[in-house]
């Protein structure tokens, strides 16, 4: 990122919560601001802040999410009336240059869900691997499909994602061999932090499922495409899938993208009651994806949208909880690949090159059909209207062969 990314990025309407370390310091709780953090325990102590202050100090936002919105919304306001009151000389005080710091897991996640949400990445999908006048499955546009994932592959941005192996079929009718992937995948997604819990045995009905929604990270989940093809009949997602998910350091709290919110997609198909709200939100969130060659070549390879998704944030959480499930602060919900109508935005490679078919060219006659080692894919994520403007940072991870 460049100074001028940090800026308008963490704005004033931003103010992210993120896990920083300077050296040979503890992991703890900040809030980026500009090209800063601030040191959110030392300021607590210099303003006597009324709360469990130690929480500050924790590796994890867990136990400050866990303190509920009163506070932590409370604390963002008296950070941003603190920023307001004085001179950015004064502000360097309590804080310390962004670009000195090494940023940790904001989450300490409990589980992780990813969702199935964009009509069209389900669609582009079910074209490429079934008869494309039955691209959907039955259920799709009757439920927000989703599957559960282990929470150990779950690893902050620069963590370095080593290129998978597992059993694969190279030829149909040919028995599998077991290698290296050679289709190495990225999803472009949103990540959901939830922020508060519900009982075992209730359901949260989809009223009120916003408040259960404490901010939005970037998420890549990571995708060997050879080997989930040929494991996923009938269980889903497993080997392919498990090895890596990536998210961004800094959640954004949800209040800071109220300005965002536009109508979400119609949905053509009648739902359930559970699923049905008055009015459905989704957030106009620009979406980007970079590839960085191991030669140091920069290409945008994809420009999305967090508004195309076709089940809500609500209705994700709404169904998740449906049969009584039990979430829990920290908890990590993605919303699946996002993609758009136009090819460009595409949310995935296995989209834009069509399962490798079509590869990508490049301008130095470089091409990609999926990641190579020495790759570096990287997310951006920016919203603007009228005087507001803020960002997610960043989501980078470079990819090295297997261990």
């Amino acid at each position: 990122m460049t100074q001028k990314d940090l800026f308008s990025d963490f704005s004033i309407h931003n103010l992210p919560f993120g896990i920083f370390s300077l050296p040979n310091q503890k992991p703890r709780v900040g809030v980026a601001y500009k090209d800063r953090v601030i040191d959110l325990y030392n300021l607590a102590q210099k303003e006597g802040w009324d709360m469990d202050i130690e929480v500050l100090q924790q590796p994890h936002l867990n136990d400050f999410i866990a303190l509920g919105k009163t506070v932590t919304q409370k604390v963002r306001s008296d950070v941003k009336d603190l920023i307001n009151s004085i001179p950015d000389i004064e502000l360097k005080n309590i804080s310390v240059s962004i670009l000195t710091v090494q940023m940790h897991l904001p989450i300490r996640v409990g589980d992780y869900t990813d969702f199935y949400s964009s009509l069209e990445h389900a669609t582009n999908v079910g074209k490429l691997f079934r008869d494309p006048k039955q691209a959907l499955l039955p259920n799709w546009k009757h439920l927000p499909v989703a599957y559960h994932g282990r929470v150990s592959r779950v690893v902050p941005s620069g963590t370095t994602i080593h290129r998978p192996q597992g059993q694969i079929v190279k030829n149909k009718g040919a028995n599998p061999e077991f290698r290296a992937t050679e289709k190495l995948d990225f999803e472009l997604e949103l990540g959901c932090i939830i922020g508060k819990e519900n009982p075992l045995g209730e359901r949260i009905p989809i009223e009120e499922a916003h408040s259960y929604i404490f901010g939005l990270v970037l998420c890549n989940d990571w995708s060997a495409r050879d080997i989930q093809q040929w494991e996923y009949v009938p269980l889903g997602p497993f080997l392919g899938k498990n090895f890596a998910t990536s998210i961004s350091p800094w959640v954004i709290p949800i209040e800071a993208l109220e300005p965002f919110k536009v109508p979400a997609p119609k949905q053509d198909t009648p739902v359930l009651d559970y699923l049905h709200s008055k009015e459905r939100w989704n957030y106009d969130i620009q979406l980007e994806v970079w590839l960085q060659t191991q030669a140091g070549q920069e290409y945008q390879i994809c420009k999305s949208n967090t508004k195309y998704l076709y089940w809500t944030l609500e209705q994700q959480i709404a169904h998740h909880s449906s049969n009584g499930c039990p979430l829990r602060v920290g908890d990590l919900l993605a919303s699946g690949t996002i993609s758009g109508k136009q090819p460009q935005s595409y949310g995935s490679l296995l989209e834009l090159t069509k399962n490798g078919t079509a590869p990508l060219q490049f301008s130095n006659a470089e091409k990609r059909s999926f990641i190579e080692d020495g790759d570096q894919i990287r997310f951006r994520a920016t919203a603007k209207k009228d005087a507001y403007t803020l960002g997610f940072g960043t989501l980078e991870n470079t990819v090295n062969p297997i261990k």
